[in-house]
């Protein structure tokens, strides 16, 4: 079987400061989570808010293959609520849990141990009424006295639990202490052999990884991690590292995933551009830098061997520029051919646009790569909601000045802006375009990427708007940068106009 992955991108991931993601958004992230084939998705927490339930729901309604898990805290409304969002899908699991440290127990829930163990078996009895497969987890665990984890542990087993989950909430814990407590759960709960043990680790002090492992180590047969490591504070246990460590390092561990590795690159990738948050060039497996050589001797030695310097092959993760060979000659049919190899299934609209978008770009660049053509695609998903849009900018710069002409079009109506600025042609832009959508914005974060090299690289933009205390993330692509910079900024307001209803 090897060690199943639970997912929580979606879930504790989407915790992280600055990340906000629509329904949408969020389900094309779990369908990429099906392709890269996790255990386990945990779609969110239904009862947060109605965008939670409802991105939940249409999760649990279309993403087949993986546990679709929905997170409840142990009062009935929340496993109830947990149930209406996930009661469709394949595979539903309701995972519901209660803090169980001392200091929890006496600060922020105001319970004695005794109550939390009623509330914690209650809970459990309440999910199993919907559904047979039941997590707990003891929020706070390595914080928590033992002799308490180990009765409630057995005492929510005896009450249908079919996962018991270990979180090390704060990333408090070091891997030799883990790894000891997760031995001792297993040597002290009678029942444990009715349950499969899963762990949770956050990094606040860059262990999450080490402690995950360690629990697998001492019998752990779930993990659960993020991919990119995103999540509260300082994230949870990076996905991409769990996995690849197993894999690279057969020959000392016993326990692998059941993963589709070469699926973790483009995951990644994904997770990054909708979400916002830029991974850092030494980021272990999918960093930019993490199969790049800058030295002379390691040049050699990858030159002559590549595992000299490398242990792990970058095509395992599915990091290779796949160097599609399509022209401005080339057909719908290659095209839509070309898409399926790198993993996109798009209908009859969704291609007529893409197709359009390729010609224009091909027009331009003599080389078409698989790179240009996931952005795209991407870019044409990040543009699905449009209240307004931008038909035509043109700029004018100079003498320190810059104007931006746009017009743009408004649920039928059409508008027309001209504004001056001191602050360049992006400035101008993006004012022209908070005047058009009668918008009062700031802009908190712009971010521009090439895509590929060379002067016609296509250029990635993605800004972070702040709007009325709520942060909104918006992605343009193209060869244009001013352009790219407009489109992302127009993104990120339709989807202001679009929760605003």
């Amino acid at each position: 079987m090897g060690v199943k992955i639970f997912d929580t991108t979606l879930r504790d991931g989407e915790q992280s400061p600055g990340v906000s993601l629509n329904v949408e958004e969020k389900l094309r992230i779990a369908q990429q989570l099906a392709r890269l084939k996790v255990d386990v998705i945990e779609a969110g927490f239904p009862i947060a808010s109605e965008g939670d339930f409802a991105a939940v729901q249409k999760i649990a309604q279309e993403v087949k293959g993986p546990v679709i898990a929905a997170l409840a805290r142990t009062s009935f409304p929340d496993i109830d609520r947990a149930w209406q969002a996930i009661q469709e899908a394949e595979k539903p699991r309701i995972h519901t849990f209660i803090a169980t440290s001392p200091i929890h127990m006496e600060f922020k829930l105001q319970k004695s141990p005794e109550e939390v163990l009623q509330s914690a078996v209650k809970a459990v009895e309440r999910a199993k009424t919907y559904t047979d497969d039941v997590e707990f987890s003891a929020e706070d665990a390595s914080r928590s006295e033992r002799e308490f984890l180990c009765e409630i542990f057995t005492a929510v087993i005896e009450a249908g639990a079919t996962t018991i989950n270990i979180p090390d909430t704060v990333g408090y814990a070091t891997p030799g202490e883990f790894g000891e407590l997760v031995k001792y759960i297993y040597d002290n709960v009678s029942n444990i052999d009715q349950a499969e043990v899963s762990v949770h680790c956050h990094n606040d002090l860059g262990l999450a990884v080490a402690n995950s492992i360690a629990a697998l180590e001492n019998g752990a047969t779930q993990v659960e991690c993020a991919v990119n490591g995103i999540g509260e504070r300082a994230g949870n246990a990076a996905l991409e590292e769990i996995a690849l460590a197993l894999n690279t390092r057969q020959d000392y561990y016993d326990d692998r995933t059941n993963l589709e590795l070469q699926e973790i690159y483009r995951t990644s990738k994904l997770v990054s551009q909708l979400t916002g948050m830029d991974i850092q060039f030494n980021k272990a497996v999918v960093g930019k830098n993490a199969f790049a050589h800058e030295s002379g001797i390691h040049q050699d030695g990858v030159i002559k061997e590549r595992t000299t310097y490398e242990i792990m092959d970058a095509r395992t993760i599915g990091l290779e520029e796949n160097q599609i060979v399509l022209g401005k000659h080339s057909g719908r049919h290659a095209f839509r051919d070309k898409l399926k190899e790198l993993g996109y299934e798009l209908d009859d609209e969704e291609l007529n646009k893409a197709f359009k978008r390729f010609k224009e770009l091909a027009d331009r660049k003599g080389e078409i790569t698989g790179l240009d053509l996931e952005a795209i695609v991407e870019d044409q998903f990040g543009q699905s909601l449009q209240v307004m849009d931008l038909k035509l900018l043109q700029i004018t710069t100079g003498n320190g000045l810059s104007t931006a002409t746009i017009h743009m079009e408004k649920q039928g109506e059409k508008i027309l802006k001209s504004v001056c600025s001191e602050g360049g042609p992006i400035d101008a832009t993006y004012e022209a375009i908070n005047q058009a959508a009668d918008l009062d914005c700031q802009l908190v974060i712009f971010k521009i990427d090439a895509i590929t090299g060379g002067k016609d690289a296509l250029g990635h933009v993605t800004v972070k708007v702040e709007h009325q205390d709520d942060v909104y993330i918006g992605r343009g692509v193209s060869t244009d940068i001013i352009k790219a910079s407009a489109v992302a900024y127009n993104n990120a307001l339709n989807k202001i106009l679009v929760a605003s209803g």
